[in-house]
This record gives C-alpha cells, sequence and structure tokens, in this order.
C-alpha cells in the first residue's frame, strides 16, 4: 500500500504542482537516450556529438537565458535524482546542454580528470552557460581535459 500511495503523490505532484511539465518530459526521455548511449557507445563516438571541440560559449549571457538555464538546471537534477537509471555527470551535463541547445541557448560542456581520496584518478564533466555552472559544479578540482562548444 505505501508503494501506491507514493506513485499517487508522485503522479499528483506533477500533473498540479510541477509548472515545467514539459521541460520535465524532455529531460526524463533525453536522459534515458543519453545513459543508453552513454553505456553502449565508445567515448571517442560520444565526442563528435558534445559539439565543437576546443571552443567555448561566451562568458556572458542574457538574463532571460541565464534564467532558462536556472531552470533547466533544476529540471536536471529533479529528473536525474528520481531516475530509475544511474545518472552521472556526463549524462546530467550532455541532457542540460541539449535542453539549452533547444532553446537556442550556448553552452561549453567541459571534461576533467582528477584525483579522490584515495589518489585514484577520477573523471568528471560539467557544463557552463555564460558564468553559470548549470551541472557538476565549478570544476575548479580537476584538470580540464576537453570542452565542447555547442
Amino acid at each position: 500500500m505505501g508503494k501506491i500511495k507514493k506513485t499517487i503523490k508522485l503522479v499528483f505532484n506533477f500533473v498540479f504542482k510541477n509548472h515545467e511539465k514539459f521541460m520535465t518530459i524532455q529531460a526524463v526521455i533525453v536522459s534515458a537516450y543519453y545513459f543508453h548511449c552513454i553505456k553502449k557507445s565508445p567515448m571517442k563516438k560520444l565526442e563528435t556529438k558534445f559539439g565543437e571541440r576546443g571552443k567555448e560559449s561566451a562568458d556572458t549571457e542574457s538574463v532571460e537565458n541565464l534564467k532558462i538555464a536556472m531552470h533547466v538546471s533544476d529540471r536536471v537534477a529533479r529528473t536525474t535524482n528520481k531516475a530509475p537509471w544511474e545518472m552521472k555527470c556526463l549524462c546530467r551535463a550532455w541532457t542540460a546542454q541539449y535542453l539549452l541547445k533547444s532553446r537556442n541557448i550556448h553552452t561549453t560542456m567541459y571534461l576533467g580528470v582528477g584525483l579522490d581520496e584515495n589518489k585514484k584518478m577520477i573523471a568528471h564533466a560539467w557544463l557552463r552557460c555564460g558564468q553559470l555552472y548549470v551541472t557538476g559544479g565549478d570544476g575548479h578540482e580537476y584538470t580540464t581535459v576537453a570542452q565542447f562548444y555547442k
């Protein structure tokens, strides 16, 4: 009975309290597709879909576009936290990049590497729009190895 009540509450909140329904549905579908792509495709093939390598978007962006980027950031965070599949930083950044590009907003996706607490190498991806870091933080703990403009 607990699962049914929880499901009804989620559906009720989505229908009546979610003012960004279209963006939420888009985020769910796109993130599921990108999750599948990441799991099944080699990184070299994926890189061609991330955008123009080595180029960055402008450091400044209009207030209206930054508001949209903040909404996208919120939708991606909420969607990926509740998704039944594992959403890591690359999938989050790529999903947000798609949602912003579909609204004609340019971004830069960064891929970087760093060391964890045990001195093991780890990878990270983050997305920037103007001065706003949409997903993954600002990446200051990582060495940037690639950047993609879209």
